[in-house]
This record gives structure tokens, sequence and C-alpha cells, in this order.
């Protein structure tokens, strides 16, 4: 799914638990880290509730799994990997990952701990693509 297409689903959803319940629904639907894999190394730090974000890079694309004990974490999980597995270093780069995010609609309704915990899984993002370990 692209941006633009993660962006116009959202459009037609109007009321805050009707975009609610798909944040969840989309988390739901994401395949998750494996248990034996949320540990620390792994673990993304800044966030109210457990989150673990895992990359792999193959060939010059990045693809990632993450887990979270939150279910509305699952979901921002799954709206973020969206937007960036099956990417390059530079298109990863080019996205506006917190503009997107404002035109989903949902910063407004998300309390300042679950916002700051979304900023923290980019910052871990970057961090992996930057990262000479992958």
């Amino acid at each position: 799914m692209t941006p633009k297409e993660l962006i116009e689903n959202f459009s037609y959803l109007t009321d805050w638990e009707d975009k609610y319940r798909y944040v969840i629904e989309l988390g739901e639907q994401m395949s998750a880290l494996p248990e034996s894999e949320c540990n620390e190394t792994n673990k993304v730090v800044g966030c109210q509730s457990q989150v673990w974000i895992k990359g792999e890079k193959k060939e010059d694309k990045f693809y990632f799994l993450a887990n979270s004990d939150a279910v509305i974490v699952r979901g921002l999980e799954a709206i973020l990997l969206t937007l960036v597995n099956g990417k390059t270093r530079d298109e990863i780069c080019a996205l506006n990952l917190p503009e997107i995010f404002k035109k989903l609609g949902l910063e407004e309704n998300l309390s300042p701990t679950r916002r700051n915990g979304f900023a923290a899984m980019i910052e871990r993002i970057y961090s992996l693509i930057n990262s000479s370990t992958l």
C-alpha cells in the first residue's frame, strides 16, 4: 500500500472511532515479530508500551517486523511498516512520515505518550536503515 492509498483509506473514515477500529484491524492483519525476537536488542526506547522492531536488508531494500503488547500500537506499527517495507534507504528518507501521520488524522486523537511512541518507532526505523549491521 502506498502512502497515498493509506491516506485515501483513512479519508473515508470521518469518525475517530472508525479510524481507531481501522488502526486495530491493520494491527491484527500485520505479520508480527515472533516473541522470541521481542528482546532488548529489538526494543524501541521511548514508548509507553512494550514495542519491538527488527529490520532486515535484502539487496538494497529494507523489510521490518514489529510487535507490541498494546493493540493500538500494533496498528500504528502496521501503518508505519506499510509505508516503509520493501523500500530503499533513499525512498524511506524521502517519506515525510510525521506529515503522513498527520494526514491520516490520527495525531490529534492520540495521547501525547502515543504520539511520542510513534516518533520513537520512526526513529528506530531511521536508526536501522542507517546501521551497518543490517
